[in-house]
């Protein structure tokens, strides 16, 4: 996949330091898979949940963090949309941000 933009989980990991590790890690499982469908990203992220728009929630860190991309599965393409803490994704709307 190719994964749009990694700035801005960079720019979240220097405010939040413990989540650094985790979103590298996600980004680097990101860009090497070949997601298809929701059900391939299921099968690695039990809990991730699947909105409109082919959006996706990805707990971070042990569920302290919220990620949402949203993945254009024909061109392999992920849009990371927002990166945040629980507080911050319950103040969003997560199918339009």
């Amino acid at each position: 996949m190719r994964v749009i933009t990694r700035q801005r989980l960079s720019r979240f990991w220097e405010k939040h330091k413990d989540s650094e590790d985790a979103l590298k890690a996600w980004f680097k499982e990101a860009e090497h898979a070949q997601w298809k469908t929701p059900g391939d990203i299921k099968a690695r992220y039990s809990t991730a949940d699947f909105l409109n728009n082919n959006r996706v929630v990805f707990n971070i860190k042990g569920n302290r963090y919220r990620l949402i991309v949203q993945i254009h599965y024909n061109t392999q393409v992920v849009y990371i949309r927002f990166a945040g803490t629980h507080k911050e994704y319950d103040r969003i709307d997560a199918e339009k941000i």
